[in-house]
């Protein structure tokens, strides 16, 4: 008997201990209905019975319960960027593939038309820069593509930018990251920019060849000029040295003609010369070369001075 009134207790005490949980839940599930957190960087779109009822900014927000007011979304208002690639054609009809990233953010003025007028903006701001490309490369070649894509970046960001201004977001910077040509393209493109630089090589080679011939010319000129000037120095040296020597015999008291000066002169040239050859051991012969040929030199000397004074 007492097992059997124990069991009665407990059935009646379980439906109590289950109606207080359903409360306990009820009244949790009311409060943490009744406020709602935004992280920082972030605004909340708060709709009451469906119907747009504010924006609120980071922090902790208190709302009605019981699905009164609805937090619609939480848009993020830090930079995003969206990358993809978009195929044009040149204006000389070569397929490029071109890499473009876009940054953009949302207008912390316009929140609401960033979510109630645009339901999908990443796909509406690819749209427009697919748009905006296809307006602009097709007027350009693709060597003025390479040089100008800097410049149609900035173009497709500032006709974008006025597009999605009016949906509520702000496009910060377009850049076109990679401009892709078709393979066989890109080849013959270096095979070109190889073969220019292989005829530009070669003409640096020439002119460096050409540099070098000048210089040995122009140094094998100067030279032979020098040379020249040594050897004419050499003969004003040896004539002014004979006519020192015969201004000397003749100012002496020896009481000697011009012809027996021009002997005495020729024998000792004629002595010195036979001297440097035999120091120089040298098998020259000097004509003519036994000592009575001196007086035949001598004599063709004074004939031929001889003739140059009466001419």
């Amino acid at each position: 008997m007492l097992k059997k009134l124990s069991y009665t207790k407990g059935e009646k005490i379980m439906p109590f201990f289950i109606i207080f949980l359903i409360i306990a839940i009820a009244v949790l599930a009311f409060f943490f209905s009744t406020y709602y957190i935004v992280p920082q960087g972030s605004v909340a779109i708060v709709e009451r019975l469906g119907k747009y009822h504010k924006t609120s900014t980071a922090g902790l927000h208190f709302c009605l319960p019981l699905g009164i007011d609805k937090v619609a979304i939480k848009l993020p208002l830090r930079m995003q960027q969206e990358e993809m690639a978009v195929e044009t054609k040149t204006k000389d009809n070569v397929f490029v593939v071109m890499a473009i990233a876009t940054q953009y953010r949302v207008s912390e003025n316009n929140v609401t038309d960033a979510f109630y007028k645009l339901l999908r903006p990443k796909a509406q701001i690819q749209s427009y820069i697919e748009d905006a490309l296809r307006n602009a490369v097709p007027k350009l070649t693709l060597d003025e593509l390479f040089e100008k894509k800097d410049e149609i970046a900035l173009e497709v960001q500032k006709q974008v930018a006025e597009e999605m201004s009016t949906y509520g977001y702000i496009i910060v910077k377009t850049l076109i990251t990679r401009v892709e040509p078709d393979a066989e393209v890109k080849q013959s493109m270096n095979e070109i920019n190889a073969a220019q630089r292989k005829r530009m090589a070669a003409q640096e080679l020439a002119e460096a060849d050409k540099i070098k011939i000048v210089t040995a010319a122009e140094a094998e000129a100067e030279k032979d000029r020098l040379h020249g000037v040594g050897i004419a120095n050499q003969r004003k040296a040896i004539v002014d040295g004979l006519a020192e020597s015969v201004k000397e015999l003749k100012d002496s008291n020896m009481q000697l003609t011009e012809e027996s000066i021009m002997s005495i002169l020729l024998v000792n040239q004629y002595l010195d010369s036979l001297n440097n050859f035999a120091k120089g051991n040298n098998s020259t012969i000097f004509l003519p070369s036994n000592p009575t040929g001196i007086e035949d030199i001598r004599t063709q000397m004074l004939s031929a001075l001889a003739t140059d004074k009466n001419k």
